[in-house]
């Protein structure tokens, strides 16, 4: 009996698998992220369709003012005989089209400003990267609100000079979008930043530099594609935060004005007609569920989508079926 060595000849070609190839596995396995994903869906289909397929509309004014939840108002109705179920989908609606437009804004920012601050190096990276720190010793709301309340006063210098309020209403919106977009993108900009570094002495970007790629080819042909991963994460977990950051404007009056409707501005008109004599509680209870319910998908599919697509530890079947395969002893 001797012992002999034989060779697997795939085990040159095979490799192990980044950890993202069973990402959709991982996920599916989080029950937590697959319910939240099921919610958000369900929630983003009800916004769309739901005000257009109801007999009441979120700007249908009646008689009946504060009618309890009933077969006629599931959610009951609020101080204008308003039906509360449909002004609540018109909220969520957007208050969620003010968290993806300020999470793209944020992307866009974030992600170029990184790119090329980790790319560049040097004193382009210094000038850049000490600019945010100085927005970060900014607080974040405060900015915000003072934005917002400047460009409210501009709104209103130009209606009283003869803009119509459908256009104010439209540029207060995108000044929200901007000025949420504005100071999301900070963290974002660090994290692609880290990856950046990490990633331009690689030999594929030496090769495509010695090959005469340009810089900016460089950056958005090969370098960003290997970071998309972690920023669909932070992506995902920038929404919740920035339908927070509206929620709170408009709770004080600063965000979406009437007659338009957001969740915040839902539990501000909500709030408002609580009293000690008498306690509307639908009119605060149904806003608040749909924003909690809201952000608590949003999160669990955020968390869902770290645990996918940047895993820490790899379980041992995708270890052992993803790798090559060693020299084997055979006994003969």
């Amino acid at each position: 009996m001797s012992n002999t060595l034989s060779w697997d000849p795939t085990a040159t070609t095979r490799a192990t698998p980044p950890p993202r190839a069973g990402a959709w596995a991982r996920f599916s396995r989080n029950r937590a992220a697959v319910a939240g994903a099921w919610l958000l869906g369900a929630l983003v289909l009800l916004t769309l369709l739901g005000p257009a397929l109801m007999t009441w509309k979120p700007d249908d004014i009646s008689d009946l003012q504060f009618t309890p939840p009933d077969w006629h108002h599931w959610f009951g109705t609020d101080v204008h005989g308003r039906d509360l179920l449909s002004r609540v989908l018109a909220g969520a609606r957007v208050s969620l089209l003010v968290g993806v437009v300020g999470a793209f804004v944020s992307l866009v920012i974030g992600v170029t400003w990184g790119a090329v601050a980790g790319y560049a190096g040097g004193r382009w990276d210094s000038v850049l990267m000490r600019t945010v720190d100085i927005l970060y010793a900014l607080p974040t709301i405060v900015f915000v609100i003072v934005l917002v309340t400047l460009l409210n006063g501009l709104l209103a210098r130009w209606q009283a000079g003869g803009m119509s309020g459908q256009h104010a209403d439209l540029a207060r919106m995108l000044g929200l979008f901007a000025g949420l977009g504005a100071v999301s993108w900070l963290t974002m900009a660090r994290i692609v930043r880290g990856q950046v570094l990490s990633l331009r002495a690689r030999p594929f970007v030496e090769a495509s530099r010695a090959l005469g790629a340009s810089p900016a080819r460089i950056i958005f042909r090969h370098i960003l594609p290997h970071t998309y991963g972690i920023v669909i994460v932070y992506l995902a977990l920038t929404l919740p935060a920035i339908i927070l950051y509206e929620s709170f404007l408009s709770f004080l009056g600063l965000g979406i004005q009437p007659p338009q409707a957001s969740l915040g501005s839902l539990l501000a008109e909500g709030a408002s007609q609580l009293n000690p004599l008498r306690v509307y509680w639908w009119v605060v209870v149904f806003p608040a569920g749909t924003m909690a319910l809201t952000l608590l998908a949003l999160n669990f599919v955020g968390d869902g989508l770290r645990d996918a697509l940047e895993p820490r530890n790899p379980s041992r079947r995708e270890v052992v079926g993803g790798a090559a395969r060693r020299p084997t002893e055979r006994l003969s």
